[in-house]
């Protein structure tokens, strides 16, 4: 027997370690800078990173590492170590399958990532025709509609608003999320959330409305959506 839940229209996905493996590449990055303070990226501070904006990500690595820089310096020592951190950037399991599958059913697809613009350049380049299945990607950490990033739901509500036919209804927009911090936006947006947690994470700790370890292990027609071909 097939579980369903509420039928979906529209699909909204995070990016980063959910479509990107750059998870891995920020973690290097930041540990660099918290190693030259003589500090160490614990997983407290991760978990207050994880899914934010760079601001609010900066913030949360600067207090709970007690780097004595500010949020400008934090970002600007991240900025300089991109280039190289950025230089080759793989898939997430499953992800193209996914989008590609959505694509041809013609289900409408964005992104709804906390990067800024700078970074999501460098991390989308060669990957043109990946990111040409989505309707429109919202760039939280510089987009002037987007007030507030996750753990608040400005991020999703601004990309449900800009698809060419809005959903009806929040409750029929799917949100693919990676971090607890997008759990709980896509949910306060009132959407629901497949969570593929990172490894990790207390996967006790939220209320998604499906759990999977892997986009690979998505079942679409659990939303009443088109199957597998």
């Amino acid at each position: 027997m097939i579980e369903k839940f509420h039928p979906i229209t529209h699909v909204i996905f995070d990016m980063d370690g959910l479509l990107l493996d750059t998870e891995p590449k920020y973690e290097k990055a930041i540990s660099t800078i918290c190693e030259n303070f003589g500090s160490k990226y614990t997983l407290e501070a991760k978990l207050g990173a994880l899914g934010r904006t760079a601001t609010d990500a900066a913030n949360a690595v600067i207090t709970k590492c007690n780097l004595p820089i500010s949020c400008e310096e934090f970002l600007d020592l991240m900025e300089s170590q991109y280039p190289s951190v950025f230089q080759h950037v793989d898939m997430m399991p499953g992800a193209e399958k996914l989008v590609s599958h959505f694509a041809q059913a013609q289900i409408p697809q964005a992104i709804a990532t906390s990067s800024k613009t700078t970074t999501f350049r460098l991390k989308s380049k060669g990957k043109e025709d990946f990111f040409g299945k989505f309707s429109h990607i919202v760039i939280g950490s510089d987009d002037p509609e987007v007030v507030q990033g996750k753990p608040h739901p400005d991020i999703f509500h601004v990309a449900a608003k800009r698809f060419p036919n809005p959903p009806e209804s929040m409750q029929s927009v799917l949100v693919f999320e990676d971090s607890i911090n997008g759990v709980k936006a896509g949910l306060a947006a009132g959407m629901q959330v497949v969570w593929v947690p990172d490894p990790c994470l207390d996967i006790t700790s939220q209320n998604a409305t499906q759990i999977i370890k892997s986009l690979e292990d998505f079942n679409p027609q659990h939303f009443h959506l088109p199957k597998w071909a």
